[in-house]
């Protein structure tokens, strides 16, 4: 079969912004109110520490890919250090991590559109975006580029103006119902730690979770006009984000509401907005998840097209998935992801929830597995490619201390989801599935050698 190379049609507007994106999930809008509650003001310090080990990870994968252009994705490099059979087992699962986080957001869609039209049923909105996302992806990568962008922006226009609004209330001295704005409330109310060592490492599971998605650039690099510029500026931002859009923004809210006064099932970035008197704080906030809920479903569409096309050209996936169309797509592929995608909504509509949380539980320790290889990965070409690596001008700092620091810091995550009740199953569960995949591919390995005997 002819191999077909994807366009570089991402610019670096798109990719700085799919970075910036990448790092703002709906999690920051609608559940920091519950991860406050759990943590305290210490919430804060378990973003700075996961933003820290997220940034090496970017660091490791930047490395790698710019190691070589010809690399499209990570599953390219997982194949040249660790074997072909670790490159289709990570590659399915980084596709049924997108798919879960798909069947979570286009779900979301549904029930964020209910906010203002609540007699349409949950399930056509999502259906809906699906069609037209899937629409948009098929064009060019360009359109993919461009709806990210804009996406993203939405989300980062919105941090900003609480970001604002909040210090205008700070240096003002408003008072709110539960006393005035002010930085002494991020400690007067129990100090830092509130809810003792055992609050703050639980709030990881939930940290951990809200960076999902970052890595959603080292699968840009083969549709990247300049990669070389592009990557490491998008990936050297990271830790500017993680203080401005996480760290500030929580702070801030931490500062106008005592930590104990936010309220868990309501947005805080409602509170605020409302605070201030802006009639319309919940709308704004509705209109800005659903944007996140279109965005990241956009991602996962790109995304798991993007990885079943690099598996299909090792002839890890059917090989029609490794044609583009004439505006350089993965046609097949996409319309393959958009189909399982779409059988997740009907799923949904008739599982019961506790199905759905076990899937997204699975897919956030799928995540880790995913870094984890990466991180291993590039151990080996260290090792093992010490002159190429000394000709790359973007290195992963402190190697390889970094590398192990990773792996601990991801170690510590699993033992977290241990101690809570409704992650713990994931750990049992997830087992099965590598054990499904990997059994899959010795099937397809002995089907492909007997079709050549």
């Amino acid at each position: 079969m002819q191999q077909e190379t994807l366009t570089r049609g991402l610019k670096n507007r798109h990719v700085q912004l799919m970075a910036i994106g990448g790092a703002i999930g709906t999690g920051l809008f609608l559940g920091a109110g519950k991860t406050i509650q759990l943590t305290g003001p210490s919430i804060l310090l378990a973003y700075i520490i996961t933003g820290v080990v997220l940034f090496l990870i970017m660091r490791a994968l930047g490395e790698l890919l710019l190691s070589n252009l010809q690399y499209h994705s990570f599953v390219d490099f997982v194949r040249d250090y660790l074997g072909n059979m670790a490159a289709f087992i990570t590659g399915w699962t980084y596709w049924f991590c997108w798919i879960s986080i798909a069947m979570a957001d286009i779900t979301a869609v549904g029930l964020y559109t209910q906010f203002w039209f609540p007699n349409v049923p949950q399930w056509m909105p999502g259906l809906i975006a699906l069609v037209i996302l899937l629409i948009m992806n098929l064009a060019t990568v360009k359109l993919f580029g461009e709806m990210e962008f804009w996406f993203a922006l939405i989300k980062v226009v919105a941090i900003l103006a609480l970001i604002v609004v909040g210090l205008y209330m700070i240096f003002k001295g408003f008072t709110t119902d539960q006393g005035p704005a002010s930085f002494t409330n991020l400690w007067s109310h129990g100090g830092w730690f509130p809810n003792g060592l055992h609050g703050f490492i639980i709030s990881f599971q939930m940290v951990v979770f809200a960076f999902v998605g970052m890595e959603l650039v080292g699968l840009t690099a083969g549709e990247t006009e300049n990669p070389e510029k592009v990557i490491p500026r998008a990936i050297n931002q990271i830790p500017i984000r993680v203080l401005l859009f996480y760290v500030g923004a929580l702070l801030i809210i931490m500062s106008i509401y005592p930590w104990n006064a936010i309220v868990p099932t309501e947005s805080p970035f409602v509170q605020v907005f409302a605070a201030v008197g802006i009639a319309a704080a919940a709308g704004i906030v509705n209109f800005v998840v659903l944007t996140s809920a279109a965005s990241a479903c956009n991602s996962a569409i790109f995304s798991t097209s993007r990885m079943v096309f690099s598996m299909a050209k090792d002839h890890n996936a059917p090989e029609s998935f490794a044609r583009l169309n004439n505006r350089k797509v993965p046609s097949n592929a996409l319309f393959f992801s958009t189909i399982v995608i779409l059988i997740a909504i009907v799923l949904n509509y008739i599982m019961p929830e506790g199905v759905f949380t076990l899937i997204t539980s699975v897919s956030t320790v799928c995540f880790i597995f995913v870094w984890g290889i990466m991180v291993i990965c590039h151990l080996r070409y260290r090792r093992t490619q010490p002159e190429l690596a000394s000709r790359n001008r973007f290195k992963l700092p402190l190697y390889p201390f970094s590398n192990y620091l990773i792996l601990a810091f991801l170690a510590f995550v699993l033992v977290v989801l241990a101690l809570a009740e409704d992650t713990r199953v994931a750990l049992f569960v997830t087992p099965v599935w590598f054990i499904l995949v990997a059994g899959i591919y010795l099937l397809n390995k002995k089907n492909l050698s007997n079709n050549r005997q």
